[in-house]
């Protein structure tokens, strides 16, 4: 059984420093503590991130605007993989993320729901913000 995940978040970046900031490797380990990042911005490429505690491929990326790929946590059963999405909006010099994942163990619920606050929004706004201020 799965369910999924909707938030809405608004940071203050253009929707090109939001997108860049999720698919290039250097600005994702950045934002994401420090932690090993690899990621392969093509359509059907891959990506590691975390540490390699996320892996997954990269569905469709429309540069400034989405971001969709098939995402899954290694503590998932072999093959198990859920689909995010990041809608970005240009919103006059903050960036609307509109992000959904679906397909995921009904158990990762709770954790997934916090740590997409936790390990994505938050420190994206604080390294978003701190490149702003360079």
């Amino acid at each position: 059984m799965t369910k999924s995940i909707h938030q809405e978040v608004t940071i203050k970046a253009s929707a090109k420093k939001v997108f860049d900031a999720l698919t290039d490797a250097k600005q994702f380990s950045a934002f994401s503590g420090g932690a090993p990042a690899e990621i392969d911005a093509q359509e059907g490429g891959s990506f590691s991130c975390f540490g390699g505690h996320i892996k997954g491929r990269n569905i469709e990326l429309v540069p400034g605007k989405r971001v969709v790929q098939a995402w899954r946590s290694v503590k998932w059963g072999e093959g198990v993989y859920s689909i995010v999405r990041f809608e970005l909006s240009d919103e006059g010099g903050s960036t609307k993320i509109v992000f959904d994942q679906a397909g995921f163990p009904e158990e990762a619920g709770p954790h997934l729901e916090a740590g997409w606050t936790k390990m994505y929004w938050e420190p994206l706004k604080a390294y978003l913000a701190e490149a702003v201020r360079e």
